[in-house]
């Protein structure tokens, strides 16, 4: 039997419903996860990135009040959360430059078009 994921401190069912768009069903299997792992897979679900909720997660997943997180701790979240952001969300390659490459490879595009 799975327990809801809203089930977990300060997780409402707005997150709940943001778990289920990226797959996530269950309170276990966002614990087993973990919150880096659930952010980011909220994250390229299409959840907006905010570094509030990031840490509320980390906190439900720990057990503690959402507010319980302070100075030197939540300093260091925010670099987890800048970086977990920054290798989520920025573009591998430029798309443009990509397709741009694939077409003149298969003969679409002149040479002297690029």
């Amino acid at each position: 039997m799975s327990t809801p994921v809203s089930s977990i401190r300060n997780l409402g069912p707005a997150v709940e419903a943001a778990c289920h768009k990226a797959g996530i069903h269950s309170a276990e299997e966002l614990r087993a996860l973990g919150a880096d792992e659930t952010y980011t897979r909220l994250l390229r679900s299409g959840t907006r990135p905010h570094f509030i909720g990031y840490y509320v997660l980390v906190m439900g997943l720990q057990g503690r009040p959402w507010n319980d997180c302070k100075g030197k701790e939540k300093a260091e979240l925010r670099a987890r959360f800048d970086a977990l952001k920054a290798k989520t969300l920025t573009p591998k390659v430029n798309a443009t430059n990509e397709l741009e490459a694939w077409l003149d490879k298969i003969g679409v595009i002149e040479k002297s078009a690029l």
